[in-house]
C-alpha cells in the first residue's frame, strides 16, 4: 500500500490515475466524507489495485482463496470479515492479487522496484523461464511480500453497546481488547464496569478480551491507593481473588495492570504484588501483562519512572505495553503526541531490559489542539485524526511534516482571531510507527485509544502485519 501526500492541483481523479485505482477505492480507505475536498500536506493511503470478485452458489472463501491462489487469512483480513464462514452470494469480495501489465521499455527490475517486491519472486509467481525476455502487454502477477505476524491491542473507554459498536467492525484489527478501566478500591473490591457487551461481540469474532486494572481514585491515578495495595499482602490476597472471580465470570482471558504514578519505595512492593498475581493466574490459564512508563533508562527519576522495573516486569508478566505517547500532552507545551525519535530512546533501553517478542509498543490513535501562544495551566483540545483534517480544511492551512518527529501538524486561526498549532497523527506518522515496529522485531503494538475517526489507520495496519488471534 502506497501513502499519497496531496500537492497542489490534485484532485482524486488525478490520483486514482498516477496508481492505477479507483476513486471510489481511494474513498473508501480514507473515509473521505467530501471527495472533492482535499487539503495540500494530507497523506491518503492508496489501495493497491485489487480486482473484485463477486460470491456464486456454492463458493466458500476456502474455494475463492484457493482459486486465485492466496492465503485464507490475507482474504479475510483485506475484506475485514468479522464472520468470515458468513458469506453470501453476491457480496463483493476484494482480490489481494495485484497484476501488472508490461509496458514498453520495462523490465523485471523496474517492475519489482515500482510494487517493493523482488524479480526472484516475479520470477516464480509467474513461472517466467528467461528474465531477460519479457513483452509489452505481457500481464504479469506481483507477488506480496512475506508480512510479519504480531499481536495488537487497543484499549477502548466506550462502554455498554455503543461501546460494542465501536468495536465489532475492527475485530479483524485486533488480538486484544482492552475496556478501560476497573480500578483498585480501598477494601481490595475491584470496581464495576458496563462492559459486557464489548466481551461478548470480542469473543464472538476471536478477539481475547483483557481486564485492566488501575490505580483510579475519581478520574486520576492515586499513588495513595496503590501504596494502600501494595503494602499489604492480605489485602493483595484479596484482591486477586476478586480479580479471578471478575475474570472467569466475565469471559476475560487475562489481565493488564496499569500502576502509575506508584512511589518509588514501592517499586519492589509492586515487583512481588506481581508475583503473587502471576502465580495465582498463570495456573488457571489466565494471561498478565501490565503497563509502563516510557523509561529511556533504568534509573530514570519522577514519580512516573521509578517504581517501573522493566527488567523486572519483562521477567514475570507475559507481555508489557510501554506507554510511548503522551510527549505532547494536553497540559504541556504543542509538540507531537509520539515523536519517534523519542519512542526509539524508549525501545532502546526497553530491549535491553525486556525481550523484544514481550513488547507491544504503545500507539497513538489521537492528536490535540492547542491555542498558541501557549499559556502554562491551559490545557489542549483533544482531536482526532480524521478531524485534524478538517480543521486545515475549513481554515484553508496546509498541513506539514515535521521529519526529525515523524508527524505531521498545522496553524490555524479561528474566528476570533485566536491562533491554534494542532499536532495529530497521519498515514506517514503511522507507516512511521510500523516500521519501527518491525525494524525492533517487536511483539505488536497497543492503541490507545479507540474512538477517533481514523479510518486510514486500518487498511495500512493490514498492508503492513498479519494479526495474530489468541482465541
Amino acid at each position: 500500500m502506497k501513502i499519497h501526500v496531496v500537492r497542489s492541483g490534485d484532485n482524486l481523479w488525478r490520483i486514482a490515475q498516477m496508481y492505477g485505482t479507483t476513486v471510489n477505492q481511494i474513498v473508501a480507505a480514507n473515509g473521505l466524507s467530501n471527495p472533492n475536498q482535499l487539503v495540500i500536506g494530507e497523506a491518503l493511503v492508496i489501495p493497491p489495485p485489487y480486482q473484485q470478485y463477486v460470491i456464486q452458489s456454492g463458493d466458500t472463501l476456502w474455494s475463492i482463496a484457493n482459486r486465485f491462489g492466496v492465503a485464507l487469512q490475507n482474504l479475510v483480513e483485506t475484506n475485514r470479515l468479522t464472520e468470515p464462514s458468513n458469506i453470501y452470494v453476491g457480496q463483493v469480495l476484494t482480490i489481494p492479487v495485484t497484476y501488472h501489465t508490461v509496458q514498453p521499455g520495462e523490465t523485471l527490475y523496474s517492475i519489482a522496484s515500482r510494487y517493493g517486491t523482488t524479480v526472484a519472486a516475479i520470477v516464480q509467481a509467474n513461472n517466467i523461464q528467461n528474465a531477460a525476455l519479457i513483452f509489452s502487454g505481457q500481464r504479469l502477477r506481483i507477488p506480496e511480500m512475506p508480512k510479519p505476524t504480531i499481536e495488537v491491542n487497543a484499549y477502548v473507554t466506550t462502554m455498554n453497546e455503543a461501546g460494542a459498536n465501536l468495536v465489532a467492525p475492527l475485530t479483524p484489527s485486533f488480538t486484544y481488547i482492552s475496556p478501560f478501566s476497573h480500578g483498585v478500591m480501598e477494601n481490595g473490591q475491584i470496581s464495576t464496569l458496563n462492559d459486557e457487551p464489548i466481551i461478548r461481540v470480542a469473543r464472538n469474532n476471536n478477539v481475547a478480551p483483557l481486564l485492566v486494572l488501575t490505580n483510579f481514585v475519581g478520574r486520576r491515578f492515586s499513588s495513595d491507593r496503590a501504596a494502600l495495595i501494595l503494602r499489604n499482602p492480605d489485602l493483595q490476597n484479596t484482591l486477586i481473588t476478586n480479580i479471578l472471580q471478575t475474570l472467569r465470570s466475565k469471559g476475560y482471558t487475562g489481565i493488564t495492570i496499569d500502576f502509575e504514578y506508584v512511589y518509588p519505595e514501592d517499586r519492589e512492593n509492586y515487583n512481588n504484588f506481581l508475583r503473587r498475581v502471576v502465580g495465582r493466574l498463570h495456573p488457571e490459564g489466565f494471561t498478565v501483562s501490565t503497563a509502563l512508563a516510557p523509561k529511556i533508562s533504568a534509573d530514570q527519576p519522577g514519580l512516573l519512572y521509578e517504581a517501573h522495573d522493566y527488567a523486572a516486569h519483562g521477567e514475570l508478566v507475559d507481555f508489557v505495553i510501554p506507554m510511548t505517547y503522551e510527549w505532547g500532552w494536553a497540559g504541556g507545551r504543542p509538540w507531537a503526541i509520539a515523536p519517534i525519535n523519542q519512542v526509539r530512546r524508549v525501545l532502546d533501553y526497553a530491549v535491553t531490559a525486556i525481550p523484544r517478542n514481550k513488547i507491544l509498543m504503545g500507539v497513538p490513535l489521537y492528536g490535540r489542539d492547542w491555542k498558541i501562544p501557549w499559556v502554562q495551566g491551559t490545557y489542549a483540545r483533544t482531536v482526532g485524526p480524521r478531524e485534524a483534517v478538517n480543521l486545515a480544511a475549513k481554515y484553508g492551512v496546509p498541513i506539514q511534516y515535521h521529519e526529525t518527529y515523524q508527524s505531521p501538524f498545522f496553524r490555524y486561526t479561528d474566528e476570533s482571531g485566536q491562533q491554534h498549532e494542532v499536532w495529530f497523527e497521519d498515514a506517514r506518522s503511522m507507516q512511521a510507527k510500523y516500521d519501527t515496529v518491525k525494524e525492533y522485531n517487536l511483539r505488536g503494538i497497543s492503541y490507545w485509544v479507540l474512538g477517533p475517526e481514523f479510518p486510514e489507520n486500518w487498511p495500512l495496519l493490514h498492508a503492513n502485519f498479519h494479526i495474530r488471534k489468541r482465541i
